[in-house]
């Protein structure tokens, strides 16, 4: 399995994710990233599943899901291009 990111913390304080990811810390605004995670509870806030690819973090509880990628402001691309035989 592509392991795409390392996510080693996520914390929530003053309406901000803290995020600490490929290790760099990012800080996020929930009302720029989610409505959902802007208006949940604490609890649900902090009840979340990091994908084992690190692509992604789903909150069960608000049925939220957020990428890595979209959040950092990147994109993954296949390192080859897979090529259809004509027949």
């Amino acid at each position: 399995m592509t392991k795409y990111h390392d996510i080693q913390e996520i914390a929530f304080k003053d309406n901000k994710m803290h995020l600490k990811v490929d290790g760099t810390e990012c800080v996020f605004h929930l009302e720029k990233i989610s409505n959902k995670l802007a208006n949940a509870s604490k609890l649900e806030q902090e009840r979340f599943e990091i994908s084992p690819s690190g692509y992604g973090i789903h909150w069960p509880l608000i049925d939220e899901d957020l990428s890595i990628d979209g959040l950092l402001g990147i994109k993954h691309t296949p390192s080859r291009k897979k090529e259809m035989a004509i027949a």
